[in-house]
């Protein structure tokens, strides 16, 4: 794993929330920290409503992580375009993040309960 990313189980109950709705809630979350980024929380994919998630043909390459995949994010609000990622097929030394899906925090809310 580079040097700058470490990943970790994230203390404590963690949910996400979009239009009010709440898309999971999980004791098994993974908190991934990125050298002088905020840390992101990964929820295991099976705590995760993903009925609401529909993939999307976005990605991204991240050199240490590897290919990231979008996810669209259905709430009564509406659509949150890209509101979530995954990494399918991560880096060998971020496997831990396989199954996992991330969210970012400024199209839905990502809590510690």
């Amino acid at each position: 794993m580079a040097d700058h990313i470490r990943i970790r189980k994230a203390t404590g109950k963690w949910v996400v929330r979009a239009g009010g709705a709440v898309l999971g809630e999980s004791d098994r979350a993974l908190e991934l920290t990125e050298g002088d980024y905020p840390p992101v929380i990964y929820f295991p994919r099976e705590d995760i409503g993903m009925a609401f998630l529909e993939k999307t043909a976005s990605s991204t390459t991240c050199p240490w992580k590897g290919v990231a995949s979008y996810f669209t994010v259905s709430s009564a609000a509406g659509d949150i375009p890209d509101a979530a990622w995954s990494y399918e097929d991560p880096s060998e030394s971020v496997a831990a993040i396989k199954d996992h899906i991330a969210f970012y925090i400024d199209r839905v809310t990502v809590e510690q309960l």
